[in-house]
C-alpha cells in the first residue's frame, strides 16, 4: 500500500550476492526502484584453480550496502519489508552446529576438485549425471566434487560440518535461523535430482553425508520466516518487520527481471560470468548432452542454462592493464568501462584478426573443459590496446553464439535476446553481440534485473503480486533495441570460425596445464 505519510509502505528488497560484488536494491510495490547500492570485494586465490572468499566479507558487504541504502531512502518503523536473494551458484559454505563458517567459502569458479570430479564420473558416469541432475558432466566446480575434496583433503573440516550450504542458504539461515534452499540454486550441486525434486541418495552415500546435513528445498518465492530481531538490530533496520523469502539463482532472477518468464524466450547476462537462460515448460534434455537443464524460479518450469567466464575477463583486463582509465575514473565522473567502450569502438569488427578465448577459469557448456585457459591469438605489430579491448568484447559474443547454436541443435530457436547485467549497459558491446549472433538484442530500463527479479519473487510470496508472470509482464520496460549490422557479418563469421578452431585445437595444450 502506498499513499499518505501515515500509511504503511510495503517495500520489496532484492539482494544480489554476486561473485565480485554485492548489490542491494529497494523497490516499492509497483516495482519502482527507490534506492540501490553496490559493494565490491576481491576474491582470494591462494593457488592455481583455488578461488575462495571469507564468508564474513559477504556479510560485511551486506551491512555496508544496507547502510548506503538507508542513506538514500529512509526506512520508517511502520514499513514492512519483503526480501529475497539472487545468488551466485555453486559457492559452498560449511558451518558448524553453532552456525559459524568453518573455512572460507569455496567459490563457484574454484576448480581444485578435478580428481574428485573424475572419481564421480568413474562411479556414476556423465550420462547418469545428466539424467539425474541436468548437468551434462561431473565437473570440479560442482559442490558434490568440492565436498568430496573436503572429505579427502580437509578431513577435520568435513567431519565438523553440521550443514553444507550454498550462499543463499547461508544468508537465509543467518537472517532467520531457519534452513531452506530452493531448486534453481541447488540443481547444480549434482546431489539433487531435478525431476523428483529430492536429494540424490546414491550421491549422498558416495560423498559420505546425510540428507539432514543439507537444507530442505522449497520453491522460489516462498516465505521462510521473519528476520530475527537481533539481526535487525545488527543491520540497523528499524522496519516493523522483514519477511525473508526464497529467491533464485542469479541468472534465473535476472531472467525474471527482464521479463523472460515464458517458454521460448532467451536472456543473456554478462556479469562476472556470461550466462544464458531459456525457460521451458518441461524437462528438455539435449541429445548431444551439451546444454545443461536447470530448475527455474517458477514452480514446475525448467530452463536451459549455462555460463562461463564473461565480464570477469573484462574486469581482469581493466584491473591489470588499464591504470590510466581507472585513474581518469577517480578524477572524473567517467567510468573506466565507458572509456574502454570508446577504445573498442575505434577498432573495426573482427579486431583485425585478433581473437581471444575468454576462459580465464575453465569453460562450461557447450564447450566443457575445466582446464581451458585464456588465449590471445593473431596479434601483430599493428595491434594496440584498443584491439585487445575489442577482442574481449567479441570473445564473449562468440561464446554467446556458441550457446545459441547449441540450442538450435536441440530445436530451440531464438529470435531475440534480452540482455541484462553490467555488459548490457554498453551500447558498443550490445551491438557487437547482435552482429555476431545475428539476433535482435534488447535491453530493459531496469539496471537491476536480478534484484528486481527476486523482489518480484518476494512480492509474490507475500501476496503483493498474484503471480510472477503478470508482475514481470507489467513492470519490465524495453530500453534499447539493437539490430544486427549485415556489413559486419563476414568479419564475425571468420572470427567465430577461428574462435571455435582455437578451442578445439588447443585441447591437448589445455590438458597439459594445471
Amino acid at each position: 500500500m502506498t499513499g499518505g505519510e501515515n500509511e504503511i509502505m510495503t517495500l520489496l528488497m532484492g539482494l544480489d550476492l554476486g561473485t565480485t560484488a554485492l548489490k542491494i536494491a529497494l523497490f516499492d510495490n509497483t516495482g519502482k526502484l527507490l534506492a540501490v547500492s553496490t559493494q565490491e570485494y576481491s576474491l582470494i586465490t591462494p593457488a592455481v584453480n583455488f578461488v575462495e572468499e571469507d564468508v564474513e566479507v559477504y556479510w560485511t558487504a551486506f551491512k555496508d550496502g544496507l547502510n548506503d541504502l538507508k542513506s538514500q531512502y529512509p526506512i520508517k518503523e511502520e514499513d514492512q519489508i519483503s526480501m529475497a536473494i539472487s545468488a551466485q551458484g555453486e559457492t559452498l559454505i560449511c558451518i558448524d552446529s553453532e552456525g559459524n563458517p568453518l573455512r572460507n567459502a569455496i567459490v563457484w569458479m574454484d576448480n581444485r576438485a578435478g580428481e574428485e570430479a573424475e572419481e564421480l564420473r568413474a562411479r556414476f558416469g556423465d550420462e547418469t549425471c545428466y539424467k539425474v541432475t541436468g548437468q551434462v558432466s561431473f565437473e570440479p566446480c560442482w559442490p558434490a566434487s568440492k565436498i568430496l575434496w573436503l572429505k579427502k583433503h580437509e578431513e577435520d573440516i568435513f567431519n565438523r560440518t553440521y550443514k553444507f550450504l550454498l550462499i543463499e542458504d547461508y544468508f537465509i539461515y543467518r537472517m532467520t535461523g531457519c534452513f531452506a534452499a530452493e531448486g534453481s540454486l541447488v540443481c547444480s550441486t549434482t546431489y539433487w535430482n531435478i525431476t523428483t525434486k529430492k536429494y540424490w541418495p546414491e550421491m549422498l552415500e558416495c560423498l559420505g553425508i546425510r540428507e539432514d546435513q543439507l537444507p530442505p528445498v522449497l520453491e522460489s518465492g516462498e516465505i521462510v520466516g521473519t528476520m530475527n530481531p537481533e539481526i535487525m538490530e545488527e543491520l540497523g533496520l528499524n522496519a516493523q518487520s522483514v519477511i525473508v523469502c526464497t529467491g533464485a539463482l542469479d541468472q534465473a532472477a535476472g531472467a525474471i527481471g527482464v521479463g523472460n518468464v515464458h517458454e521460448g524466450m532467451f536472456s543473456e547476462n554478462i556479469g562476472s560470468a556470461l550466462a544464458i537462460c531459456v525457460p521451458v515448460s518441461r524437462p528438455v534434455f539435449d541429445p548431444n548432452r551439451k546444454m545443461p537443464l536447470h530448475y527455474f524460479a517458477i514452480p514446475d518450469m525448467y530452463m536451459m542454462h549455462t555460463f562461463t567466464t564473461g565480464g570477469m575477463a573484462l574486469r581482469w583486463f581493466r584491473d591489470k592493464f588499464c591504470g590510466d582509465e581507472m585513474a581518469i575514473e577517480q578524477l572524473s565522473d567517467v567510468s573506466a568501462y565507458a572509456l574502454l567502450d570508446k577504445e573498442a569502438e575505434s577498432v573495426p569488427a573482427g579486431a583485425e584478426g585478433l581473437v581471444m578465448l575468454p576462459h580465464l577459469s575453465g569453460s562450461l557448456a557447450p564447450d566443457v573443459n575445466a582446464k581451458a585457459k585464456g588465449v590471445w591469438f593473431g596479434f601483430t605489430l599493428k595491434h594496440t590496446k584498443a584491439h585487445f579491448v575489442r577482442a574481449v568484447f567479441e570473445a564473449v559474443g562468440y561464446t554467446l553464439k556458441r550457446n545459441i547454436d547449441a540450442l538450435a541443435d536441440m530445436g530451440i530457436h531464438v529470435d531475440e535476446v534480452r540482455s541484462l547485467g553490467g555488459g548490457s549497459r554498453s551500447a558498443v558491446w550490445s551491438q557487437i553481440k547482435s552482429d555476431i549472433t545475428g539476433k535482435r538484442m534488447l535491453t530493459t530500463k531496469s539496471k537491476e534485473a536480478a534484484c528486481l527479479g527476486v523482489a518480484l519473487l518476494a512480492g509474490k510470496a507475500t501476496g503483493v503480486f498474484k503471480d510472477i508472470d503478470s508482475a514481470a509482464d507489467g513492470m519490465v520496460e524495453i530500453k534499447s533495441v539493437f539490430e544486427p549490422d549485415k556489413e559486419n557479418e563476414k568479419a564475425y563469421a571468420e572470427g567465430y570460425d577461428m574462435y571455435r578452431n582455437l578451442f578445439a585445437d588447443l585441447a591437448d595444450c589445455f590438458e597439459k596445464t594445471k
